[in-house]
């Protein structure tokens, strides 16, 4: 059995905004065996490659800035947003995110969304070769390309999960187009752009390493590198063989020439631009991307931002500790009032306090008081917008900082 230290959320006045609920202190107790094929020990490519595909369908979806390619499962259900995934550089939807979604537990929660993953132009498996002198989109161009997808399955707004570069491209695309995001998990996000000892650093070790060690060495950590030698070389082979490398090496181009995520705290600079959904940002106590997650999380507004760090995971949470993000991501839904009560089936929880929340587990890494809101019961199931701290009544008094935990 788990133990249970989560304080449940309770009620709050319906609004158009809401603040998520925080996660406090939990532990997680037990690990649940991945599906059928997808073992953690990552043998072969079929651990990568042998999703259950039977239910997805493939798209190219015209937009302003050229095709995108993008896999779906699943159909609109009313008001609940779709949950749309990017992956970071050197991988494609399938190297990045099958491990998670095909968890068990995770597979429970998603069959009550459509799940809408997106590659980034000319990275999904089998994609032609870009033309010599073909102009990558920018980060904002690839986040510009996003309101497409969501008009072309007749989208609300999306909850988005990214990793790395992903991660970027999504935080862009919440800033321009702030209606259109419920909610995002960012994944070893960096929102500076590199400076110019970065940028040379970068060309000489593109000039003395190939390209997918260069892709290794920004997805893992050196002590990944040189102790989890398994996990490297399954994805060094597939890296090397199901992503077409010209194409590749213009995504990271274009990502190494990233400008800094124009984000700030508020109340730090006046007319603070930041994220205004919940965020969840995760990263692994021992991955590269560390730092830039840190700083991430001192620019983001504190009242709707959660920071898990993962214990005894790299690079790659997603891959090496599904079971523990996928707690994590139930919770986050949880907060913005998804619940198992009643069933998932039935959309929108009234009041998380009068049900048993499922158990789970994260070791405190430090936090402060977190108020939490949900916002009263809808009667058809569907969901109002999120509302700010500031603007509901219950909350006033309540003072609210960025949780950090980690798990």
């Amino acid at each position: 059995p788990r133990a249970l230290t989560f304080p449940l959320p309770r009620a709050g006045l319906l609004l158009q905004e809401m603040t998520m609920a925080g996660l406090h202190e939990l532990r997680f107790t037990e690990e649940k065996p991945l599906l059928r094929g997808q073992d953690t020990e990552l043998e072969n490519s079929d651990v990568f490659l042998s999703a259950v595909d039977t239910d997805w369908k493939e798209h190219d979806i015209e937009t302003p800035y050229g095709l995108l390619h993008v896999v779906i499962r699943g159909s609109p259900k009313g008001n609940r947003p779709a949950i749309l995934t990017y992956h970071d550089v050197g991988l494609n939807h399938k190297l990045c995110f099958n491990t998670f979604f095909n968890y068990e537990d995770m597979q429970e929660i998603t069959k009550h969304f459509v799940v809408c993953h997106v590659d980034a132009p000319g990275q999904q498996a089998g994609a032609s070769q870009f033309p010599q002198g073909y102009q990558y989109p920018s980060m904002d161009q690839l986040a510009a390309m996003l309101p497409s997808v969501v008009q072309h399955f007749g989208f609300k707004y999306v909850i988005g999960i990214g990793v790395g570069a992903g991660a970027y491209v999504l935080a862009k695309f919440a800033l321009i187009f702030p209606d259109l995001v419920e909610g995002l998990v960012l994944m070893n996000i960096d929102p500076n752009g590199k400076g110019w000892i970065d940028w040379a650093a970068a060309k000489l070790s593109g000039l003395t390493s190939t390209l997918p060690d260069t892709v290794l060495s920004h997805l893992f950590s050196q002590e990944e590198l040189v102790n989890n030698t398994e996990l490297v070389q399954s994805y060094r082979q597939q890296i090397g063989s199901v992503v077409n490398q010209f194409n590749l090496q213009l995504f990271l181009n274009m990502y190494n020439s990233r400008r800094d995520l124009d984000i700030n705290r508020p109340g730090t600079v006046p007319n603070a631009k930041t994220l205004r959904c919940p965020v969840m940002l995760v990263v692994g106590d021992n991955a590269p991307a560390e730092e830039g997650v840190v700083e991430c999380n001192s620019k983001l507004d504190p009242t709707n931002t959660t920071f898990l760090k993962m214990a005894d995971s790299g690079g790659l949470p997603q891959v090496t500790q599904p079971g523990k993000l996928t707690e994590a991501f139930k919770y986050f839904l949880q907060g913005m009032g998804y619940s198992e009560c009643q069933g998932w089936a039935r959309g929108w929880c009234p009041s998380l306090s009068a049900h048993a929340v499922p158990s789970a587990s994260m070791t405190r890494l430090a936090r402060s008081r977190t108020a939490s809101l949900t916002s009263a019961s809808s009667v058809d199931g569907t969901r109002p917008r999120a509302c700010t701290h500031s603007e509901s009544t219950e909350a006033m008094g309540q003072i609210n900082h960025t949780m950090e935990v980690s798990c």
